[in-house]
């Protein structure tokens, strides 16, 4: 991503959304940009939220760690990226159980993986169409 490329960012269309990111709108400064579950059950300490947590830890695997009450999961450990190939940006599938939705495109899946192009104002389900977390990818 060189200066010139604008700044994407996630915004949270949904209450759990908006929890994890602790705000409505988060910065893809670094890419690629990793999320997946949070698979200890442990609450984020008082005023920080869980990826605050996992990135002070030795080798964190994810950027955005997505809590989920218990089973069924729609949310793999490692679910999925959002990178920058140096003309556009794309969600990668990582090889995630359910998929993700993007604009209603079912991107991998059953451990098969996959990508697609991502553009501003494309809509993210992580998982199933039942996924408390709903996105927004945003350009500039």
């Amino acid at each position: 991503m060189s200066s010139q490329d604008p700044q994407p960012t996630l915004i949270a269309l949904t209450p759990e959304a908006a929890a994890v990111l602790g705000s409505r709108t988060v910065a893809l400064r670094d890419l690629p940009f990793r999320v997946g579950r949070e698979s200890r059950g442990l609450p984020p300490p008082a005023g920080r939220t869980i990826a605050e947590r996992r990135k002070r830890e030795r080798h964190p695997t994810n950027d955005l760690y997505l809590p989920e009450p218990g089973e069924p999961f729609n949310v793999s450990r490692e679910h999925f990226q959002i990178q920058h190939n140096g003309t556009s940006y794309v969600l990668v599938d990582r090889q995630s159980a359910c998929g993700t939705l993007v604009e209603g495109t079912v991107v991998g899946g059953r451990g098969t993986g996959g990508a697609v192009p991502l553009h501003d104002g494309d809509v993210i389900i992580v998982g199933t169409s039942s996924s408390q977390y709903v996105f927004k990818f945003r350009l500039g």
